[in-house]
């Protein structure tokens, strides 16, 4: 329904002239500490595959650990395109409650699975809760932090994954050590434990205000008036200075409640083809590459390098934690040096690097903790490239499609880049042969080197800019 109604505002120049303030930091835990619940659970996930093989647990093979992965997959690649499409209708604050209560709920089931079926099935639910988190905290992170932060923010908190994935592997090593419990008793208080914990951060986000910007183009402009005015009041008395007044000039805006598929299509197809290509490219690429290695490295440990199931957490750790330094190092330079060259530079040395690696462990010059160490150099890389394409999308559509646009490309991207990776390369891996897992790291590295011409050639230069200026909202007047 399109509203007659004009309104001319500052709300998103105010948001993007505060200084830094206990309020962003707040937005960072709040919504930053899903992703590090979530390294933490696919990490040992990851770390319990070895253990789910054995006769007194699950007993799966190779190629049904890898079908799990793409499961948890598929149903996050469901869960984006259908929250997405409620987090642009209803806002960013209703959905990301309702999306972690859906995830936290798949993984306490996982807890409870008796057989294959159950727990893909629980695993399933657990990606459909994370793929509505994607798109709710990703808009809500861009629509509430300054424009000058935006690129080390948004990388740093996708990074935080990487946190909860060397808690992950570290957690692993206790609960699957036999001494302390049963084999068939560790691995589910594992995921029992990360249900449990994820009900304090449902607590922590009803600090987090609906984004201001959300409010004002479906018609809210008083609400969004409010909420900006009292984070202003807070960062005054805070600092105990007055913030200057906003530069450039007043947004037009004419509000609607609803904004139809049709208008939404348009843009992403017609108007912005360009940055959808793109987006697909980085989305596609990173999926695989991830999914390929994350979801299945535990299997490579046991198989080629004979390391115990219960042990293989010790080698995911140093691999986490070099993921998440990457963005940590990197991301401020998608700030300073600039988004383009970035991008490209990460995805080429990621590529590069991956090759290089691969044929050395075809040739079986290296032993695990070598392949480790090169595993650790290679994703310092490409933990920032994979999160710099999330943050491309988030950041290069209108604010009205926002969440559909991270939707779209996560679900398009991993689908057909992602959920076919952990089995190819669990199958891969169960043949035996060195040659043919180099191959499908191979295959990775050539897709890494896709995204690199087309950033080069189309990307967007958004740094430093607000998200209003990158692209204007359907609901502005020109």
């Amino acid at each position: 329904m399109t509203s007659d109604r004009i309104l001319e505002t500052r709300v998103p120049a105010r948001l993007d002239r505060l200084p830094w303030s206990a309020f962003h930091w707040r937005v960072v835990a709040a919504l930053g500490i899903t992703w590090i619940l979530d390294g933490l659970e696919v990490t040992f996930k990851g770390a319990v595959s070895g253990v789910l093989q054995l006769p007194g647990t699950l007993g799966l093979t190779p190629a049904q650990i890898g079908l799990l992965a793409s499961g948890y997959l598929s149903g996050a690649v469901l869960g984006a395109l259908v929250f997405g499409r409620l987090t642009d209708r209803h806002g960013r604050k209703q959905l990301f409650f309702v999306t972690l209560s859906v995830y936290l709920a798949g993984v306490a089931l996982s807890a409870f699975s008796w057989s294959f079926g159950s727990f893909l099935a629980f695993r399933f639910i657990t990606g459909c809760g994370i793929g509505g988190e994607y798109a709710a905290i990703n808009s809500a992170i861009d629509e509430l932090i300054p424009a000058r932060y935006r690129g080390r923010v948004g990388l740093m908190i996708n990074g935080s994954f990487w946190i909860g994935a060397a808690l992950g592997a570290g957690v692993s090593v206790l609960l699957l050590d036999t001494g302390l419990f049963d084999v068939d008793v560790g691995w589910r208080v594992g995921f029992a434990a990360g249900g449990a914990l994820g009900l304090v951060i449902l607590f922590f986000r009803r600090s987090i205000p609906e984004s201001p910007r959300w409010l004002l183009t479906h018609g809210y402009e008083a609400e969004a008036e409010r909420v900006v005015a009292d984070i202003e009041r807070a960062v005054e008395a805070r600092t105990g200075c007055v913030l200057p007044a906003p530069e450039g000039a007043p947004l037009v805006l004419r509000p609607r409640r609803e904004y139809g598929l049709r208008l939404v299509l348009r843009a992403m197809v017609l108007r912005y083809r360009a940055r959808s290509v793109l987006c697909v490219l980085l989305m596609m690429s990173q999926a695989f590459l991830y999914n390929a290695i994350f979801f299945t490295y535990a299997l490579v440990l046991t198989r080629f390098y004979a390391v115990p199931a219960a042990k293989t957490g010790l080698y995911l750790l140093p691999f986490a934690l070099g993921n998440f330094l990457g963005p940590l190092a990197l991301g401020r330079f998608f700030d300073t040096v600039g988004r383009r060259q970035m991008i490209a530079l990460t995805y080429a040395t990621s590529a590069v690097l991956l090759a290089a690696t691969g044929w050395l462990f075809a040739g079986g010059l290296i032993g695990a903790p070598a392949q480790t160490a090169l595993w650790c150099v290679i994703f310092f890389f490409a933990s920032a490239a994979a999160s710099s394409a999330y943050l491309t999308a988030s950041e290069v559509f209108p604010l009205e499609i926002r969440a559909l646009a991270i939707a779209v490309f996560f679900a398009v991207g991993t689908g057909a880049g992602g959920i076919a990776a952990p089995w190819l390369f669990g199958t891969l891996i169960g043949t035996g042969s060195r040659e043919a897992v180099y191959h499908g790291y191979l295959a990775a590295a050539l897709l890494m080197l896709v995204p690199v011409a087309a950033v080069l050639a189309f990307g967007v230069r958004a740094e430093r800019k607000p998200l209003e200026e990158i692209a204007p909202p359907l609901s502005a007047e020109d």
